[in-house]
Parts: structure tokens; sequence; C-alpha cells
């Protein structure tokens, strides 16, 4: 997959932004990358639209600016003129296509079904975008879509927002999620951008879906592990589950057989998708422990973060 794409995938969301006025650009910028959303999809359906991507493009270069609803190839080669490093159109547009592909240049094209995945694949697009997502089957499509086309990520758009954003995420053919609830016109049109930023952070959270998984208590050994999982069955009648390395006692309390990474124990924390929540972390700082990555079906099922809360070791757990 392209690097350039596969960071999006990173991120996770793609904001989509339609600016009346490209003095506002770099505001929203900034309001994007303070809110966790380094990235950005500008759309041509107003006359400001260039000039926002070079404004943009040239002030923050730590925002990865795309160019949106892209229909003509004149429209194409003035939104990279201005700095746009990847194009979206709405829908299939054989022109704009083959010629992104000739400048190597990132494309999405629109699809809603099938023939459109297919057509895509045969050109070698890896990541297509899925548009309208709301009306054109949603989640069910996307699984629909998984089985023949094991290969294809989407970039569903349309119709999502914090409710269901979680939906989208959890899909391992999701490659990111395109919506505008985060940048309302209002806020945008006022100016506001600490509350653009607010709504950003909290579309990220809303994308990752942490919660606590369960609690990890260091049983040292065997015999150990034994006597703490027999005092909550005995104490509090939680049944038991016994692994390998582990008992649960019910799904929430698990002791471990073996010492555990952290000082007191472990937490595990729940997320939507671990690759993602993983490159999350490190544009924060936390890095990850690859040696404790567990994995499922190609997919990271758990993995422990470089990171001691309390004394517990934090490990992140796929939903």
């Amino acid at each position: 997959m392209d690097k350039l794409l596969r960071h999006v995938g990173e991120i996770g969301l793609v904001p989509v932004i339609k600016l009346e006025s490209a003095g506002k650009a770099v505001g929203l910028g900034r309001a994007l990358v303070a809110g966790g959303i380094p990235v950005a999809e500008v759309t041509f359906r107003t006359a400001a639209a260039e000039a926002a991507i070079q404004a943009m493009s040239q002030e923050l270069p730590e925002l990865l600016v795309g160019a949106g609803t892209i229909v003509t190839v004149d429209q194409a080669q003035r939104a990279l003129a201005a700095g746009a490093r990847f194009i979206v159109s709405p829908c299939w547009v054989d022109e704009v296509v083959a010629y992104c592909l000739e400048q190597g240049v990132p494309v999405l094209p629109g699809v809603v079904n099938p023939d459109g995945v297919a057509k895509g694949l045969a050109l070698g697009l890896e990541v297509l975008k899925f548009f309208p997502a709301g009306t054109a089957g949603g989640t069910a499509m996307l699984d629909a879509l998984a089985g023949p086309f094991g290969s294809a990520k989407f970039v569903p758009t349309g119709g999502i927002d914090a409710s269901n954003v979680a939906d989208y995420a959890r899909r391992a053919n999701v490659l990111a999620i395109g919506g505008s609830w985060m940048v309302r016109p209002d806020l945008v049109e006022a100016e506001d951008w600490a509350s653009v930023e607010q709504l950003c952070r909290e579309a990220v959270f809303a994308l990752h879906g942490f919660a606590f998984g369960h609690l990890g208590i260091d049983g040292r050994d065997e015999d150990g592990c034994r006597t703490v999982a027999g005092s909550f069955q005995q104490l509090f009648n939680l049944p038991l589950k016994e692994g390998r390395g582990s008992i649960f006692a019910s799904d929430r309390i698990e002791i471990t057989k073996h010492p555990s990474m952290g000082a007191k124990g472990h937490l595990a924390i729940r997320c939507n998708q671990v690759e993602r929540a993983v490159a999350h972390f490190a544009r924060q700082g936390i890095q990850s422990r690859p040696e404790s990555a567990k994995t499922e079906k190609g997919l990271l099922k758990a993995i422990y973060l470089d990171l001691e809360i309390g004394g517990f070791a934090v490990h992140l757990l796929r939903a």
C-alpha cells in the first residue's frame, strides 16, 4: 500500500471540509492538528478550495492535505498544483483515475458495488472511497464486499458521525472514515477553532472506542494463580475459566500464572482496531512492545504499550 495512504489509515479519520473562504483554512488546519486529526480533504465545491489547499499545504507541513469532490482532470491538476497530496472523487471518473495513476498520486474514486471494486483492483488501486456509505448499505455492504474482495480497503463517507463511527472502525477492510461532523459549518464560519478542536478529540476517541477490558493480577506462579482465583470464586461466586497462561474470574479479572510485565499486574483496554490505536499512541510518544504482540487472522489481537499506570502495565485488546 502507498505510504501516504498507510498514514491516512493510521490516523483513521478524514475530515471532509467545505470552505467558503480561504482565509479560514490555516486556522481550521491548526484545529485539526491540535485535535489529533492531522489530515484534511478539502472539497472542490467552492471557489475557495484551491487557495485553501495552497494555504494549508504551505503553512502546515504536518497536515496531510488532499482534495475532494474531484470530477475532472482540470480540477485534479489545479488541486495538485496547489499542494494536494491525494485526490478523492465521489464516483468513478476514468479520466481522473488515469491522470492520477500517470502522476503517481494516490486517488480514491467512489464506488458502491462489486463492479466498482473489481475495476479498482484491476488497476492496482488497493484503497477506494465507499460513497455514499449510509445509503449504499453501510457496514452490511462492507461486510459483504470483504468476502470476495479480501485485499480491498475502503474509506466510507456519507451518513457517518460520532454515533456510528465505531461501527465502521471495527471493520478490518475500513482504512479510514470520512466525515464532516467534527468540522461543522457554523463553527468554521464563526472561526470557533476551540470547539472544532474539541470535536476532533471526541471523534478520535469515538473512533478508537477505548473501554476497560479487564484487570490482570500477577499470580506469580501456577499455585499462586489458583489460590487467588479460588478466593474470587469462594468469596464472590465468580465463575472461573482457565487458559494456558492464566485463569479468568468472570470476564473482568485475569490472574496470571507467570510474572506480569507490570509491577502490580496489568490493565487491558479494549479498542476497535489495535493497529490504529498503536499508531495513535506512537504520535504521542508512547511506543508499543512488539515482543508482546498477539495476532489473529493476520490482525493484531493484543499488544502491550511501553507504559505503566500506577504500577500496572497497559495492553491494548481488540474489541
